[in-house]
């Protein structure tokens, strides 16, 4: 029988890292621990380890060069733990209950991690950390936003009400003020600078269990496409999370934030995600001076250039951001920009997608001049516009069901329910061009498959305007069609095949 002596504190980080940490946010990327615990016991059995002591025949281990390896890793994880802890903070909340709008959760069955309670009030846990000495914390807005009391718990039990002074709902990040002074403030590393494969430590309260510490590797980097939130740069890891770890820090092995926890891929096993720390620290800072956020704008709505798009487009290695709307009156309307354009580059920095363009852009400052290039009928063009402030956007409205003309019969190869727009559903829609309703889409269908909705405006068929619904049929006569559609108050390109999804 092989003898296990104490285990040291690294070692449990790093046994506990085999767990996953959060539901809301599976963050982090591929694992792969050395077991100091682990190491230890195979070292016992193992004949090539070990040597037979003429004292009672007992086996002592030998020490290796991957045992000592790994104990000062574990050493490690445990000096990040102890350097890092106080400036976490517990997050308790209340709040009434409501249901989650997030699709992906962090805290189990509502948006706090806590239990509904029989009075009707909500009552959850996150993590947060602390930013400024003088009681400024950053956490997530989704672990705050609907909250009625806000308790924030020091390492040392000390216990505070906190107000908040700021969210931005595109980054889902929210900063909180206590009145406290003289706290340890976390320092943030520079992530454009963090590489795949990067050791790195997350640190929360999972299900209430203050500063539980687990530890992963950066999986990938400018993480999107999930659709979260608008802006999606995420950070990808592996270390375990779990509900009650939203707004936590992700660390590296020097102690520094590299970014803030927010989700988890819902069925995912170790896939979690983080707003990395620059963008983190860049909303902080005008969070804390205004209470908001300012953000560039040129006034374009634009989506990925997939396969499909880029053949219908005539871009040959679908590189680029297909513009799907230009604003009125917006910057990329007054230089001339038109729907249907792909931009593949700002001041000569070539745009892979759509993400790239944003955050180019929203990098810029307010009132700084921007040399787009676009491939327009496949010439390039150039065009100079000067970035705005972005307006406040209000979301689309609901609206009502009157006014509706009657429904064309509904499509079996596509699975698309047609209408023509009355001036009243026009005004109801926001819709300011000649359109097309797509009253139903059927379950399964082509059209699903490729994203349309019910309420979304069929603006062109094969960049015509589509005025009528025999005039989007005839465009999808031969099977496939080329669709702008207008969703809210913006527009998008949908390639739309009668074979979509068929093998």
């Amino acid at each position: 029988m092989c003898a296990i002596g104490k285990v040291q504190p690294g070692v449990f980080v790093t046994i506990s890292a085999t767990f996953r940490f959060s539901p809301l946010l599976r963050r982090f990327g591929s694992r792969a621990f050395v077991l100091g615990m682990a190491l230890d016991v195979l070292s016992c059995s193992s004949g090539a380890h070990a040597e037979s002591s003429k004292e009672g025949g007992r086996m002592k281990a030998l020490p290796t060069k991957a045992i000592e390896d790994a104990q000062r890793l574990g050493e490690a994880f445990s000096s990040v733990a102890e350097f890092v802890s106080p400036a976490v903070v517990s997050i308790r909340i209340e709040a009434k209950r409501t249901q989650s709008p997030f699709p992906f959760r962090f805290f189990g069955p509502n948006p706090f991690g806590g239990e509904d309670e029989g009075d009707g009030i909500t009552r959850g846990n996150g993590s947060g950390v602390i930013i400024r000495s003088d009681g400024y914390i950053l956490t997530n807005r989704h672990v705050v936003e609907k909250a009625t009391r806000i308790e924030v718990r020091l390492q040392d039990d000390r216990r505070f009400q906190a107000k908040v002074v700021g969210m931005d709902a595109a980054t889902d990040l929210a900063v909180l003020k206590i009145g406290a002074q003289k706290l340890r403030a976390a320092s943030f590393a520079d992530s454009s600078r963090i590489r795949v494969g990067e050791w790195v430590v997350a640190i929360g309260s999972p299900f209430g269990l203050d500063y539980t510490v687990t530890a992963g590797v950066v999986s990938a980097i400018g993480r999107g496409g999930i659709g979260a939130n608008e802006i999606e740069d995420y950070l990808q890891t592996d270390a375990s999370i779990n509900p009650g770890n939203s707004g936590g820090p992700l660390v590296n092995l020097r102690g520094e934030v590299v970014g803030i926890n927010t989700m988890i891929v819902g069925r995912g096993t170790g896939i979690g995600f983080a707003v990395p720390s620059s963008l983190a620290k860049h909303v902080t800072e005008q969070i804390i001076l205004s209470g908001k956020v300012r953000r560039a704008w040129i006034g374009v709505g634009f989506q990925e250039l997939t396969p499909e798009l880029a053949k219908q487009f005539g871009v040959p290695n679908a590189r680029g951001a297909l513009v799907g709307s230009v604003m009125n009156n917006g910057p990329a309307a007054r230089a001339g920009l038109r729907a249907g354009d792909v931009v593949v580059s700002v001041d000569g920095q070539g745009v892979k997608e759509g993400r790239d363009l944003l955050r180019t852009i929203i990098s810029k400052k307010i009132g700084q001049s921007v040399k787009l290039e676009v491939l327009r009928n496949k010439e390039r063009k150039t065009f100079t516009l000067t970035t705005e402030q972005r307006p406040d956007q209000g979301g689309a409205a609901a609206g009502s069901r009157q006014g509706r003309a009657p429904a064309a019969p509904a499509s079996d190869e596509f699975g698309l329910q047609l209408q023509g727009i009355t001036p009243q559903l026009a005004q109801e829609l926001g819709v300011k061009e000649a359109g097309v309703l797509i009253a139903r889409v059927t379950p399964g269908s082509p059209a699903e498959r490729v994203g349309l909705r019910a309420r979304d405006v069929i603006l062109e068929a094969d960049r015509k305007p589509a005025r009528s619904e025999s005039e989007v049929q005839r465009a999808l006569s031969d099977g496939t069609a080329l669709l702008r559609i207008q969703r809210g108050e913006g527009s998008l390109f949908v390639v739309l095949s009668k074979d979509e999804g068929q093998p």
